[in-house]
């Protein structure tokens, strides 16, 4: 079964590679991965993408959240999300074969970023089936060159956002930042491990 997850981690380098990591380690099969800047400069949002049984859904979740820098997970399932995948799409053309692909990227509310004499490029977003449809239709045209940014998530009404989300104050400890100047301080676990000098 398919399972969208998010998951809130701390802005900093080798989280993305943290969390790749353990779904390897483990065997875990990603369809998706999406990392993007949140509205909090020292948190990302990665969406993840998972088909999975809800044994191995289970051990997913607890594994995220067993990693430091990983402040909070959320899965979809039991709640009503939004989601969208955004593709670009570079089609072979003809003069006779244009105003067609045209048409057709108008009636999935698509648009035409780059024309050429041999090629068509169309940005597309939505449901990924939409995305899906749209690929059969102009699979005939012959396509050159594909490209997706995988699904990114978010929970619908007030669900989520700044109220339901979690600030670095009610974090775990260990995934605690504390915030000056911008920068990541040492915790005090940190403090008290360096040598005095």
């Amino acid at each position: 079964m398919r399972h969208i997850l998010t998951a809130l981690v701390m802005n900093e380098p080798g989280v993305l590679s943290h969390v790749a990591n353990m779904f390897s380690a483990r065997g875990f099969n990603i369809d998706s991965l999406v990392v993007g800047r949140t509205e909090d400069p020292n948190l990302s949002r990665m969406t993840i993408v998972v088909i999975a049984d809800e044994r191995t859904l289970d051990q997913v979740r607890k594994q995220l959240a067993k990693i430091v820098t990983v402040v909070k997970v959320r899965d979809y399932k039991d709640s009503p999300f939004v989601s969208r995948d955004l593709m670009l799409v570079k089609l072979n053309v003809t003069p006779r074969t244009r105003s067609e692909i045209i048409e057709l990227a108008d009636l999935f509310r698509g648009r035409v970023v780059d024309v050429g004499h041999q090629a068509i490029m169309v940005e597309l977003s939505g449901e990924e089936d939409k995305l899906d449809a749209f690929v059969e239709l102009v699979r005939p045209y012959g396509i050159r060159e594909l490209a997706r940014t995988g699904v990114i998530a978010m929970a619908r009404g007030t669900q989520g956002g700044s109220g339901d989300e979690p600030t670095m104050e009610n974090a775990p400890e260990s995934s605690r930042m504390v915030k000056s100047a911008g920068k990541r301080q040492p915790t005090q676990a940190e403090l008290e491990a360096t040598p005095p000098g």
